[in-house]
This record gives C-alpha cells, structure tokens and sequence, in this order.
C-alpha cells in the first residue's frame, strides 16, 4: 500500500522525531484522516503538549464536528472547539478561486493566540500528496508560521492510511471530506443557507449508507457524487 520513497514505519520514526523537537504544538484538527492522524501521533509524543483545536464554522459538517468530539475522547486528545467567522470575510464569501486563502488566514488568526499564549507552533495535516496543487490555504497558513510536519516526515496521503490502519487507528478508512464551501462552484456567493441545504442533504444520504459523498450546490439543482 505504501507509494512513498520511504517505508511509513521510517517515516513515523522522521514524524516523531519533528513533533519532538517542536516541544508543544496546536494541531489544527478537522477529524479528517490526515488531521486525525497527526494529532493521534502528536498526542502520544507531547501529552498534553498537544493541542488539537477544531474551528466550527457552518463550512463544517455537522457529522465531521460530532466526530472530532468522539475522537478527542477515544484517544484522550486534549481538545477545543473554536469558532472562527469565515463568513464575516467578504473576500471569502465571494468564492473566488482564492477562497481557501482567506478562510486559512481567519483559521490562522484563530489559532495563532492559542500557539502564542502556550509557545507552541501550529501544525496542519497536509501531506505530500497535497503540493504542487492550487492550494493558497496552505500558504496563508504557511505565511503565518504554520508547519506541516506530515510533510517534512515524507508521508504521502496512502502511507497516512498504512501507518493509521498499523496503529489501529479507526481514521485509518474515513473518506476525504473536505469543507462545505467546496460543493458551491466559483462564483456563487457562500452563505450560511447553502452551506446548510448541503450539509442536510449530505447527512441523510450517509443515513442511507453511502460513505464517500458530495453534494454540489448548483442552484435549483444538486449533483450527487458518490464513490
């Protein structure tokens, strides 16, 4: 299963070694796979030196929210909930293609005083897999002192998945659910109403079994993806 240049068992050793030397780190956690994984690891580098922090906002899904409450209890994370206000931006509202910019700069205004007060450093899940696409969240969050460590470990998204499936991590299978938001094509003002038609229309089909879903908004019409 693993693709990298590098076994995942070699590069959970580069990941632990990282998280060590940063001393104390606010994991920004979506409870995605990659997220999830990094803060599973940071915890049990760091105890409580690890600081997984969830930002609510209606571009989560409620179904991804309930679960960052269920895993920071399973693995005894050190966990927070906070709000951040997206939709307050009206550059993000706009939903041009630098969306994700500005939405990373409100989650990095968010999490850098916690970082402060606690002489930590921010950490996101990005993986390998991530780069060389057209992702500006990463540099806002980059331009903001933010690190990622998955990164610098060597792990791309499938080794991610070995490593969480050999330490039993049930995050190991969870299918990429990326933000709300992204389900309403360019161009089409974010508001708190479409965000939530979507994330109704997305519980109920999981309701109905299906795993891996999209709903993408399109006015009048919905397209559902599933896979």
């Amino acid at each position: 299963m693993s693709t990298g240049s590098a076994p995942a068992s070699t590069c959970l050793v580069a990941l632990r070694d990282e998280l060590r030397g940063l001393g104390s780190v606010v994991v920004a956690f979506s409870g995605g796979a990659d997220s999830a994984f990094l803060a599973a690891i940071a915890r049990d580098v760091l105890g409580d030196a690890a600081h997984a922090v969830t930002a609510i906002s209606p571009s989560l899904a409620g179904d991804e929210e309930a679960d960052c409450r269920a895993l920071a209890t399973e693995w005894g994370l050190r966990w927070t909930p906070i709000t951040t206000s997206e939709m307050e931006r009206a550059a993000y509202r706009i939903n041009d293609p630098d969306r994700c910019h500005h939405c990373k700069a409100e989650l990095m205004d968010v999490l850098a005083p916690i970082a402060a007060a606690e002489g930590a450093t921010v950490v996101l899940g990005v993986n390998i897999d991530d780069l060389g696409e057209h992702r500006p969240g990463q540099r806002a969050a980059a331009d903001r002192g933010a690190t990622f460590p998955l990164v610098n470990a060597g792990f791309t998204k499938a080794m991610i998945r070995e490593a969480s499936l050999q330490l039993g991590l049930r995050t190991w299978d969870k299918p990429a659910a990326a933000c709300l938001a992204s389900r309403i094509p360019y161009g089409t003002e974010v508001s708190v109403g479409l965000l939530s038609q979507i994330d109704r229309a997305e519980a109920a089909l999981r309701r109905l079994g299906f795993g891996l879903l999209r709903v993408r908004h399109y006015g009048d019409t919905a397209r559902v993806e599933v896979g």
